[in-house]
């Protein structure tokens, strides 16, 4: 199991993550760890938990701006997807297989559907 500790550097805040003898810290300033917050609790959301805060926060559509997208499998076989969205910096995200099935699916059948009908349902 990972460990996570979330510290103070002057202003900024320090995220470090361990898991067996491999650690990595990553600090970042006010606003990309608000951006990281609300990143975490919309997946949270996607797949049907709680925060446990005020889960009628606003949602914040953050753009992909990795040059790449990069899907593949961690060593549990698990599906992974890198990218860097927003001024975030870049992240993995560690998929179930059914929420990979969900999200390829649900990605399918927006693909599919009529450019006019994806914008008559707010784009997407």
């Amino acid at each position: 199991m990972a460990g996570i500790s979330v510290t103070l550097e002057g202003d900024n805040i320090q995220l470090a993550f361990q898991k067996g003898e491999q650690s990595t810290a990553v600090v970042m300033d006010p606003q990309a760890a608000r951006s990281l917050v609300r990143a975490v609790s919309q997946l949270l959301a996607a797949i049907g938990e709680s925060t446990g805060e005020d889960d009628d926060m606003p949602e914040e559509i953050v753009d992909v701006t990795s040059q790449t997208i990069d899907v593949g499998m961690d060593e549990h076989g698990m599906a992974v997807v890198a990218l860097q969205a927003g001024m975030m910096p870049p992240f993995l995200l560690r998929l179930k297989d059914d929420e990979a099935r969900h999200i390829a699916n649900s990605l399918l059948e927006i693909l599919n559907s009529p450019r006019d009908v994806r914008v008559s349902h707010g784009d997407h």
